[in-house]
């Protein structure tokens, strides 16, 4: 139970810490937030828990084909914001359009030939 509690603490920090980083200066906040921080950390404790590189390759491969279908939101949000959509409905249609992705890419990926 305590390592479960670490594992959330240390990932609520650096939740915390990319939101101070990015009120202070939105460009910093910005790279930072883009660091695949969240996905080393989740290696590190997949590693601590398995120690199975196989389980950690999938793993790993799997993540960089999810990416993928996130990157369109970070277009849209900004581009929805500076044509006047409110903050909210700019984030559920980010969130919309990356739920549509994942599932296409959950269908095709296994098509072509990914393992995820």
């Amino acid at each position: 139970m305590l390592y479960l509690l670490v594992k959330a603490i240390v990932s609520g920090l650096l939740i915390a810490a990319v939101s101070e980083i990015a009120r202070r200066s939105p460009g910093f906040g910005a790279l930072v937030a883009s660091l695949p921080l969240v996905s080393v950390l989740g290696m590190i404790w997949l590693w601590r828990d398995t120690h199975d590189p196989e389980r950690m390759a999938a793993h790993a491969g799997a993540t960089f084909w999810f990416v993928l279908p996130s990157l369109p939101m970070f277009l849209l949000i900004p581009l929805l914001l500076r044509h006047g959509w409110p903050f909210w409905a700019a984030l559920l249609a980010g969130c919309a359009l990356t739920i549509a992705l994942y599932l296409a890419m959950t269908a095709i990926g296994p098509r072509l030939g990914l393992r995820l």
